[in-house]
């Protein structure tokens, strides 16, 4: 299995087309198996490794850098900062004071010199921006950072960023995590757009919508223990997700997994992946068989008719001012 090669941005850097997360490290996936994930994920071709100071309360970037060990070398290695990792009022945000703190903690747990993507993992309404923007060029400035990036911002703070980058002349942020999929296509609206204008790598997370798109959960049955949706008692990560639309996008991916042989899984993610401006979709796993079936999403593609198809199942209003702006343009 050969999982295609792709250019981080408009960095110097290249990464497989499917990134690891870690999220389940010690949490669904114990330490061996989590190492047994990694050393597959790395076996098919795997290049890009995901994680955060925050998974785990920071044992999941201790396990992600005892399972790479050796192996260190041949990963582009990303990890976040920005929500709480202790009860006083600096250790959370994205403040020069939290960033640097975890950023030495990340480098420690990690077992490594640097790291490749330091990534906020949010917007941090409670910081001056600059102060956030400057912090990071420091970091890369002094070694302990490669490339910097940002996840769930909105259009004007991630571009706000850039603009503050280009006028100070700062490491500017090199890629977006946002949560993307057919399920969630909110990105669409302008995020997307504003990657590919200014050149940023796209890291969809939750690409399979939360595991909506698996294929494991049907409407008018109960979720399935041993899921994630049947192992919490509120699942908050579903309510949002499961509604009549949503339930048309499952319908349309089973009906293309039917069509093509894949799994809903791989149907979801392909689409995912050959996507504008997309980078690298970050897929997670607790077992081997879940990581083998997302690593069956490289190496095809689906056919214009299937996207097609996906496309129209998924669909969503954009809203005002986007759907005045393109109607004007007919």
């Amino acid at each position: 299995m050969n999982i295609e090669i792709r250019p981080l941005g408009r960095t110097g850097i290249r990464v497989s087309a499917l990134c690891l997360g870690t999220m389940t490290f010690g949490n669904e996936a114990d330490e061996a198996m989590s190492k047994k994930l990694v050393d597959r994920y790395l076996d098919a071709g795997g290049t890009f490794v995901d994680t955060a100071d925050v998974y785990q309360h920071g044992t999941s970037e201790e396990i992600t850098g005892r399972a790479l060990g050796t192996r260190r070398d041949q990963v582009v290695l990303a990890t976040k900062v920005r929500f709480p990792m202790g009860p006083g009022p600096n250790d959370v945000g994205a403040s020069r004071v939290h960033i640097r703190s975890g950023v030495e903690a990340s480098l420690r747990r990690l077992g490594t010199d640097w790291i490749d993507l330091y990534q906020i993992h949010c917007w941090d309404p409670r910081t001056p921006l600059e102060e956030t923007v400057s912090t990071l060029d420091d970091l890369v400035r002094e070694g302990k950072v490669r490339y910097v990036g940002a996840s769930n911002y909105t259009g004007w703070q991630l571009a706000k960023a850039l603009g503050l980058a280009a006028l100070h002349g700062w490491e500017p942020f090199v890629s977006l995590q946002p949560e993307y999929s057919l399920i969630t296509r909110d990105a669409d609206r302008e995020l997307i757009d504003l990657c590919v204008e200014e050149g940023l790598a796209v890291l969809p997370w939750s690409p399979l919508g939360g595991g909506v798109l698996t294929g494991k959960y049907r409407q008018d049955e109960a979720f399935p223990p041993g899921t994630r949706g049947g192992d919490i008692d509120e699942p908050i990560t579903f309510t949002y997700r499961l509604d009549d639309r949503a339930w048309r996008v499952v319908d349309a991916v089973r009906q293309v997994a039917d069509d093509t042989g894949r799994t809903p899984s791989q149907v979801a993610l392909n689409w995912v992946m050959y996507r504008r401006g997309v980078t690298a979709p970050i897929i997670g796993a607790r077992n081997l068989e879940q990581l083998d079936d997302n690593l069956g999403a490289v190496g095809w593609r689906l056919d214009e008719q299937h996207r097609k198809q996906l496309g129209q199942a998924s669909a969503f209003r954009l809203g005002y001012p986007y759907e005045f702006i393109k109607f004007q343009q007919h």
